[in-house]
């Protein structure tokens, strides 16, 4: 089946058949709205609440708002990392990890910000290994010469960084590994 389409009409041409059909503007943006509103929603999960954000402005809230401290041990075990090296990756004492996370304390938004890029990276590299935690754990610990010989999870103190990971996990998706 090949179609084909101009500005206000859409030809359907099967085998032996030329049936045109009209556009209809309504329909096709109901259509978009209704994939805008699926699309993919992220969600850190903890004990008796959770965050989930689907755009960027939801994302600005939560940042702005701030995370709880139990969300460096979610990202710990999620990632397969020692909650000591999540604290280095945030910069922040282990005991002052422990005083805020007794009083029920929020991340400051860099911190945040921090915590919710490593959430998406970790969806999106799951994802991308078929969603074979193990695969994806193993190859953020691995060399990887298209992040100049660091290991991903080296990256994971900046921005800057993880998106460079995430390029990478995109490069991965599409089968270029240059």
């Amino acid at each position: 089946m090949l179609y084909i389409c101009s500005r206000y009409t859409v030809f359907n041409m099967q085998k032996d058949k030329n049936i045109p059909k009209t556009f209809k503007p309504k329909q096709h943006i109901q259509r978009g709205k209704e994939a805008r509103l699926s699309a993919h929603t992220a969600v850190i999960q903890f004990k008796d609440s959770s965050y989930s954000w689907s755009n960027q402005m939801d994302k600005v809230g939560i940042i702005r708002d701030g995370l709880p401290y139990e969300s460096i041990e979610i990202i710990s075990k999620r990632i397969d990392l020692p909650i000591k090296q999540i604290l280095r990756i945030i910069d922040l004492p282990q005991t002052t990890y422990n005083k805020k996370l007794r009083e029920n304390s929020l991340l400051n938004g860099r911190d945040s910000e921090i915590i919710l890029f490593l959430t998406e990276l970790i969806d999106f590299g799951i994802e991308v290994f078929n969603n074979e935690k193990d695969k994806f754990q193993r190859w953020l610990k691995k060399p990887n010469l298209s992040l100049g010989a660091a290991t991903p999870e080296s990256l994971f103190d900046s921005i800057t960084g993880i998106q460079e990971v995430r390029n990478c996990l995109n490069r991965i998706e599409y089968g270029n590994f240059a």
